[in-house]
């Protein structure tokens, strides 16, 4: 007796400092239970499943396709330099008016970027390393019988370095070329392609009005950035496009240009088209951008330019995808919470279908934390295979978008796991619900529900 005594206060000393552990088998049991009755109304189940999989292949595909147009859309400003600064001839509204009219003989009206500005930049602001100016005009240009209207830039050798192009063959004009007024060209790949189909350009030559230029160039095919539009009338991204020493565009065609239009004839001079500023120190590009935007408000008595700093368009760019992205994201989230609230609608419909069943399981002893634990179950493993199914569709959306119609996309490795942790949490969050209702019931009441 004494020996009994002694050794009760013992044992429930060790109950109450061991609590009962997790027991394994116990939730083995109650996940079969569960993953059976999810495979005998199959139907129900799949359907269930779909909405988590459209909503997680959603999520993933709108972030992928968002993604890649940011992409782009930021690669297009890095490619004009993070140290750069673009600045443009703009035909003030009032002269396109005016010129639109077509009242009297052509005078040529004049506008836009000079000389003058790019040496007083150069000059005043210290920091500026470098300065590329280009004059665009529209020519025609041709290979025996065969011709093309095209963009002739005339520029300066350091242009395709401060553009990030590159060359396919050859090599572009050097310095000696320029200081000469050489007639040398360097063609785009479209124009190499288009006027020598089968031929290599390298060497031959082409003909601009009445002058022949030697060819010592191909530029690769990509490489062009579109961003708006240059004053002779084109993109910059127009892959149609040679370039030949800026001192043999001037001494050719001069700095007044007569085109046809609808109204007659429109002449227009324009010493520079753009001007690429090169500065040290990337931490100054914006304030340097400011500067040059009043030194030109100075100089010029109408609005007839265009400061673009790269980095600053860039850095706008990232805050603009990342709104896009939160956005996009939420757009495809709500098919997730649809999604959620089906895993809910047919949860409760099963609650109130197996009454009787969850009556006799608790007459046999169940618990409700038993109860609890198999309808989540249920609820976690629909979210789950949908969301594991979802991830895969997600992948491949994105690819297909890719192959078939030339989009850039870009799966991120957040993207899936976001989406699948979403839809698991999904799972437990709506399966609440059904299995706290399910394990409130009363046995005695359920046993009697036919």
């Amino acid at each position: 007796m004494s020996d009994l005594s002694l050794d009760a206060p013992v044992n429930t000393y060790r109950s109450r400092a061991n609590p009962p552990r997790f027991n394994f088998l116990r939730f083995k049991k109650i996940t079969e239970i569960g993953i059976k009755s999810i495979y005998s109304h199959g139907l129900r189940s799949l359907l269930t499943v779909l909405g988590i999989v459209i909503g997680v292949a959603a999520v993933i595909a709108m972030l992928a396709v968002s993604e890649g147009a940011s992409f782009e859309a930021q690669q297009q400003f890095r490619d004009l330099g993070a140290t750069n600064i673009l600045v443009k001839s703009v035909k003030p509204v009032e002269i396109e008016q005016n010129s639109n009219q077509g009242f009297g003989p052509p005078q040529a009206v004049v506008y836009g970027l000079t000389n003058a500005d790019i040496r007083t930049i150069r000059e005043s602001i210290p920091g500026v390393t470098n300065v590329i100016s280009s004059r665009i005009v529209k020519k025609n240009i041709w290979n025996l019988g065969r011709s093309m209207n095209t963009d002739v830039v005339g520029t300066t050798v350091d242009y395709p370095i401060s553009r990030n192009y590159n060359l396919r063959s050859g090599r572009f004009f050097s310095q000696a070329e320029v200081r000469d007024h050489a007639n040398v060209v360097v063609l785009s790949d479209e124009v190499a392609r288009q006027l020598f189909p089968i031929d290599n350009p390298l060497g031959q030559s082409i003909r601009i009005d009445s002058d022949y230029y030697n060819i010592v160039g191909i530029m690769e095919s990509e490489g062009f950035s579109n961003l708006g539009q240059n004053q002779a009338g084109s993109s910059n991204s127009a892959p149609s496009r040679i370039f030949l020493p800026i001192t043999s565009s001037r001494s050719r065609f001069g700095e007044t240009t007569t085109r046809q239009t609808a109204g007659g004839m429109e002449s227009e001079t324009v010493e520079l088209h753009e001007a690429i500023i090169q500065v040290t120190d990337q931490d100054t590009v914006i304030e340097i951008g400011e500067v040059i935007e009043q030194i030109l408000a100075r100089r010029h008595g109408k609005v007839d330019y265009s400061v673009e700093v790269p980095l600053a368009l860039l850095r706008q760019a990232e805050e603009s995808a990342l709104r896009d992205s939160i956005v996009t994201g939420a757009i495809a989230g709500i098919s997730l919470l649809v999604g959620g609230i089906g895993i809910m609608n047919i949860m409760l419909a099963s609650v109130t279908e197996r009454t009787r069943e969850i009556g006799i399981r608790r007459a046999l002893g169940a618990k409700k934390k038993d109860i609890i634990t198999q309808f989540l179950i249920e609820a976690v493993i629909l979210s789950g295979v949908g969301g594991l199914i979802g991830v895969f569709l997600g992948i491949i959306i994105p690819f297909a978008i890719s192959l078939f119609w030339g989009m850039t996309t870009i799966v991120t490795p957040l993207a899936p796991i976001l989406a699948f942790s979403i839809s698991a949490l999904i799972g437990v969050i709506f399966g609440i619900y059904p299995s706290m209702r399910a394990a409130d019931m009363d046995p005695v009441e359920a046993l009697r529900h036919e």
